[in-house]
């Protein structure tokens, strides 16, 4: 009997998504000799639509080029299914003889694999492989795609505090991370010295205040002459609100098939500017929207994030006799490890950065957060320290 295996990718694209499709596939096509790789093309929604690309008839040269090119090669999606749709994935799974379907990505993405695993009456053998810049999911370390997007926001946050040197003000960046803060705080990783940007440090997981942010600013300004931020995207009042959702108006609000609220985009950016302008006038600001740029960015693949992407696929096929789970890595104290966790454990679910990450009264990274991040992301640069 010939092995079938489907694999898809799910959610927002990163650097080193596709590593783990080759990763996945070669150790397919090593391990049961003569099986089947079929790739959704847009993921669940490829598989409804009988919608597949033959990756084992691919050369291991084509999956490794694949494989160090950044974004989602099989195409992507948010879609939620329901009832009817996973009725219909199930009737495409067994339509293309599926024995397993490994999908790649995030919170979203493993509730699909727990919702199909429940639907699907046995049969088929349903697995998740980690992907998330945002770095949120439970039994993980750390999720294949940060790293290489946390090097360019801190590369970024380097480079910033060294132009805002030279001529003073006040910068802003805001980062994309919904529920979780580690893409955004990771903007301290490489800061320059004591004195180094970013000086503030805004997260979903504390609640956000104007009054307290236009005093943090003002206090780090009269220290040291500028004042470099780094804000998530997903930042909250103390009601929970995000500052997209008390900024913009109900029907300009766009949501995403999961009801996600749309964060990206230059409303927040906008918002944070009349803050400073009304609040700070007079002073020279600049606030930008990282947006979509540290997601897949060429130039900053990481390669440890490229092995451990490709690894965590290579992880779903060798675990696919122990059923159904989602691949986690995990650090044993001295390296990172692939081990499979139950889909529940991860379904849906989403890890905060925890609170002692962040200083206790200032809005500010702690020592314990910083060494998680020097952890992962280990300086790349050496810059002098100016003058100024």
């Amino acid at each position: 009997m010939t092995v079938t295996i489907v694999i898809a990718q799910g959610g927002g694209p990163t650097a080193v998504i596709n590593q783990t499709v080759a990763g996945a596939a070669l150790e397919t096509m090593k391990r049961y000799p003569g099986a089947r790789v079929l790739g959704a093309l847009h993921g669940v929604r490829g598989i409804r639509e009988g919608r597949f690309v033959t990756l084992s008839d691919l050369s291991e040269q084509e999956l490794l080029r694949i494989a160090a090119t950044p974004s989602a090669a099989l195409g992507s999606t948010r879609d939620k299914p329901d009832e009817a749709y996973c009725e219909a994935i199930m009737r495409g799974l067994r339509g293309a003889g599926a024995d397993a379907f490994i999908n790649i990505g995030g919170n979203d993405t493993s509730g699909t694999q727990a919702i199909l695993r429940d639907a699907s009456g046995g049969g088929i053998t349903f697995l998740h492989a980690p992907k998330t810049i945002d770095n949120d999911l439970m039994e993980n370390d750390h999720t294949p795609g940060f790293i290489s997007a946390a090097e360019m926001v801190a590369g970024a946050f380097l480079s910033i505090d060294l132009d805002f040197r030279a001529l003073p003000g006040i910068y802003v960046g805001i980062v994309m991370g919904r529920h979780a803060g580690f893409l955004t705080a990771s903007a301290a990783a490489w800061s320059l010295d004591e004195e180094g940007g970013p000086h503030l440090i805004y997260v979903p997981e504390r609640a956000f205040s104007r009054e307290r942010f236009v005093e943090d600013v003002k206090s780090v300004f009269h220290q040291y002459g500028r004042c470099i931020v780094a804000m998530s995207e997903g930042v909250t009042d103390a009601e929970g609100r995000s500052l997209v959702e008390t900024l913009v108006p109900r029907e300009m609000q766009e949501r995403d098939a999961h009801g996600n609220l749309k964060l990206s985009g230059s409303d927040l950016g906008q918002a944070i500017e009349r803050i400073l302008a009304e609040d700070l006038p007079g002073r020279r600001a600049r606030v930008d929207t990282f947006g979509y740029l540290p997601r897949g960015n060429i130039a900053t693949i990481n390669d440890t994030d490229a092995r451990e992407a490709y690894a965590a696929g290579a992880f779903a096929v060798a675990s696919l006799e122990q059923g159904h789970g989602s691949v986690a890595l995990q650090f044993d104290g001295e390296r990172t490890v692939c081990k499979l966790v139950e889909l529940d454990a991860v379904a849906g679910k989403t890890r905060e950065m925890p609170d002692r990450f962040m200083h206790v009264h200032e809005s500010r990274i702690s020592q314990e957060g910083l060494a998680y991040f020097n952890r992962l992301l280990p300086r790349r640069y050496d810059p002098a320290k100016p003058f100024v």
